[in-house]
C-alpha cells in the first residue's frame, strides 16, 4: 500500500467502486482487487477540475518508462470492457492500472509482476479526451 491516498476523481471513483462491486463474488484476482478497494477507502476523491493536470487518472494518456529495460510506453487507463493491449489501453483493474492510478508525473511506480518487481517512472501525463468520461 502507497504512504499517501490516491487523488481520484469523482467519475472514475463511481466507476471503480461500480467495478469493485460487480466482481466482489468472484475468486479472479481477489488479493489485487481487495488492495485496489482499500486504495478507494482511502483516496481523496475530487471533482474533475479540481484532479491537477500531471495526475493518473482514467483516459488521460500517459507515458512511462521502465527503469529495468529503459523502454517507454503509452498507454492510457480504462475500464476493463474497453481495455485494448495492442491500442495500449490497459484495464484499470490490471495490476499495471492499479499501479499507475493516482500518481503523477515525475513519480516513480513499483508493482509486482509474475516475474518480479518492476519499477517505472512516469514522464508525462496528458489531458484527459473530450468526452471521456
Amino acid at each position: 500500500m502507497r504512504d499517501h491516498p490516491i487523488v481520484i476523481s469523482e467519475p472514475d471513483a463511481r466507476v471503480l467502486r461500480g467495478l469493485l462491486s460487480a466482481r466482489a463474488t468472484r475468486g479472479h484476482d481477489q488479493e489485487h482487487l481487495e488492495e485496489l478497494s482499500l486504495e478507494l477507502e482511502r483516496a481523496q476523491v475530487l471533482k474533475p477540475e479540481q484532479v491537477a493536470a500531471d495526475v493518473v487518472t482514467m483516459h488521460k494518456p500517459l507515458r512511462i518508462l521502465d527503469l529495468s529495460n529503459g523502454s517507454r510506453q503509452e498507454l492510457t487507463l480504462v475500464g476493463p470492457a474497453d481495455a485494448n493491449v495492442s491500442a495500449r489501453r490497459i484495464s484499470v483493474l490490471a495490476p499495471l492500472g492499479t499501479a499507475l492510478l493516482g500518481y503523477r508525473e515525475g513519480d516513480e511506480v513499483e508493482w509486482l509482476m509474475p516475474g518480479g518487481v518492476r519499477r517505472i517512472r512516469i514522464e508525462s501525463v496528458q489531458s484527459a479526451h473530450v468526452g471521456a468520461h
